[in-house]
């Protein structure tokens, strides 16, 4: 989609995302292992690794993958992160296909030891989301 008139173009993130179909949100996900461990403590670039192999796993799951993304929210404990995030974002996502996004820099997340949490928004086309539960069908 071509950029809005009379706004700046994005630099590593799409200003305006369509898309038709069910929407999936994914709650913000943290750099812990299947275990509930901490990744990375310390580590912004080993963090948002896991982070993204989260997210990952969490489209998956409903058949989904970061070309469906339309929205990345970032929360950071310092907005030096970035670049570490936006590496580990490459790695996943498209160049071609980048959703909107947003950053935030927060005082503190739940934990002392994470820096990131980032959230994902996506839209699954209706012919891929068969079997997939919805909050009406029993998701809590």
């Amino acid at each position: 989609m071509p950029n809005p008139r009379g706004v700046a173009p994005g630099t590593g993130y799409t200003n305006v995302v369509m898309g038709t179909g069910r929407l999936v949100a994914i709650s913000g996900q943290i750099a812990n292992d299947e275990n509930g461990d901490i990744v990375g403590e310390g580590d912004p670039a080993a963090q948002a690794r896991q982070v993204f192999e989260n997210l990952r796993r969490c489209l998956a799951h409903v058949g989904a993958d970061f070309g469906d993304v339309i929205k990345l929210t970032y929360f950071v404990t310092d907005i030096a992160h970035l670049p570490a995030v936006r590496a580990a974002r490459d790695e996943y996502v498209s160049a071609d296909r980048l959703p909107a996004s947003s950053a935030v820099q927060v005082a503190a997340l739940f934990r002392p030891e994470l820096l990131l949490e980032v959230e994902a928004f996506a839209v699954l086309p209706e012919e891929r989301t068969g079997g997939v539960p919805t909050r009406g069908e029993g998701v809590r």
